[in-house]
């Protein structure tokens, strides 16, 4: 019996000494040598008393040893939880107790409230710096390079993921071996990934995106990584004539646009550019292929599926869509009330099967009858629909849909048309409580830098293009739009703070 995971994406690079992970300083671990880092650590959490089938907490700052951390889960069948950086006490304290975890590993400065946090639910603490050094890593560094690989089979879970819980408790996604497997090597085929790319990882590790893609696919086609520790624009750009692609959400290349040193010149050599997380404005597709030549590739996926949809690699990538379903995923659009499929152009609830999509949420057996549909299709609580082409528009998520005097309302569509407007960088349209209306359309603008805004000339373009029941009842300047740390607008957020706008209305 094998290890599915381990055995498919980490183990065939036994003896391989081509790199695998580059520092800034330019210091390389080759794929050997990260095997070998790996089972050093695997050593270590199976001698901490960990089996397979325990859970891992790890709340840790990015390393070539974090990223080891998650390969030694894996070879000893132990499922592994990457923990958001920022994350507090109060949070951990929810996400350990929740998952049983049997070994929690945090950066040694917060060594202090996370063991007090653990001696409360009898789990073992060690430490994981983000250079590399503590605990866990001084005891790893005394044990064998080799490790007995214990066998799992593709049904057995290799990890949760926490989601962010905006609208009540956090769900803990249950991946299994296959979930991973599946979407690492169908996507490192379809964007045509080989052992010659060099993929620029800014991403963090504890989000689907930097470690269950951006990893795995590196993994499944051989290739190396610039391992940054974070996105830093100097850095990004100082090492992007080593690089080949580049996986960002749309803040990267944002950023990267406002640089006048990124030029067409610096990313002639780039095969490709993929972004995701977070949806990526139209204007930005145009100001790229402007100002570089690329099409950025945008594709579409969440914490229980990883990526569902993607744009062609070779063919029309069209901006303000996330492409066509994967090989082997099935998306359908369909109608809440009834859970049939509904006509191109028409927008509902997209939905999701595949090989690719998670087994459930742990302890929470209700959530998953509700979101999971025994045909195995799963409700991802996102609202979209397919153009008469075939590709899939995202129109946002069903609890930012605006119902306004009885009429629904979708945010994506009016924000599309402030978002166009002279002097506007950015815009997030949320629905407020309204006396009348139960809720009305609030339009929050960002102005583009040096620049304000003609609300009133704004307020009067969108009537001349939006049905009279979408106008904006008012548009409100802000200085920027809250953000996790994937780049996703945090409504949420904005929805608290305006929630009193129109009260004396």
């Amino acid at each position: 019996m094998t290890n599915v995971l381990f055995d498919t994406l980490f183990g065939k690079h036994a003896g391989q000494t081509t790199p695998f992970l580059i520092s800034p300083d330019g210091s390389i671990l080759t794929h050997d040598g990260f095997l070998g880092m790996a089972a050093q650590f695997a050593h270590a959490i199976t001698g901490a008393g960990l089996s397979a089938g325990d859970r891992l907490a790890a709340q840790v700052g990015k390393s070539p040893e974090a990223l080891a951390l998650y390969a030694a889960c894996v070879q000893a069948g132990v499922i592994f939880l990457p923990l958001n950086t920022a994350y507090t006490a109060r949070e951990l304290t929810y996400f350990i107790e929740d998952s049983g975890a049997g070994l929690v590993v945090c950066d040694g400065a917060d060594l202090g409230g996370i063991r007090e946090i653990c001696a409360g639910v009898n789990a073992r603490v060690e430490t994981l710096n983000g250079d590399g050094s503590g605990t866990l890593a001084d005891t790893a560094a005394a044990l064998p390079a080799r490790f007995e690989t214990v066998p799992r089979q593709g049904s057995d879970l290799a990890a949760f993921l926490y989601t962010s819980g905006t609208t009540g408790r956090s769900k803990g996604a249950m991946l299994t071996q296959d979930n991973l497997l599946s979407n690492a090597l169908m996507l490192a085929d379809f964007w045509e990934f080989d052992a010659s790319d060099v993929l620029l990882h800014a991403l963090p590790i504890f989000h689907t995106h930097g470690l269950f893609v951006a990893t795995n696919v590196m993994l499944a086609s051989g290739g190396a990584m610039i391992f940054l520790p974070r996105f830093d624009q100097d850095l990004v750009i100082a090492h992007l004539p080593q690089a080949t692609t580049l996986m960002g959400v749309p803040t990267f290349y944002t950023r990267l646009l406002s640089d006048e040193r990124f030029t067409r010149a610096l990313t002639s050599h780039m095969r490709l550019f993929i972004s995701g997380s977070a949806p990526l404005l139209a204007e930005t597709h145009v100001q790229f292929e402007a100002r570089t030549g690329h099409r950025i590739l945008e594709r579409y996926g969440m914490t229980e599926t990883n990526m569902n949809t993607s744009n062609p690699y070779d063919g029309e990538r069209r901006a303000g869509t996330v492409g066509f379903p994967l090989p082997g995923v099935e998306v359908i659009v369909t109608d809440p009330a009834t859970g049939q499929p509904v006509a191109p152009d028409v927008v509902g609830q997209v939905e999701v099967r595949g090989p690719n999509v998670f087994r459930g949420y742990w302890q929470m057996p209700e959530k998953t009858a509700a979101e999971l549909r025994q045909n195995g299709f799963f409700i991802t609580g996102d609202l979209g629909r397919f153009d008469t082409d075939g590709y899939l528009h995202i129109v946002g998520r069903d609890k930012d849909l605006i119902i306004s005097g009885g009429y629904n309302i979708y945010p994506k569509e009016i924000e599309m048309v402030l978002d166009t407007q002279p002097g506007v960088l950015e815009s997030a349209v949320i629905g407020v409580p309204h006396a009348d209306f139960g809720e009305t359309v609030l339009g929050l603008i960002v102005p583009a830098p040096g620049k304000t805004p003609d609300l009133d000339k704004i307020a009067m373009d969108a009537a001349q293009e939006l049905a009279r029941f979408k106008h904006p009842r008012e548009l409100v300047l802000i200085s920027e739009l809250p953000r996790n740390t994937m780049g996703k607008v945090q409504k949420n957020i904005l929805r608290k703070k305006f929630a009193d706008h129109f009260v004396a209305a």
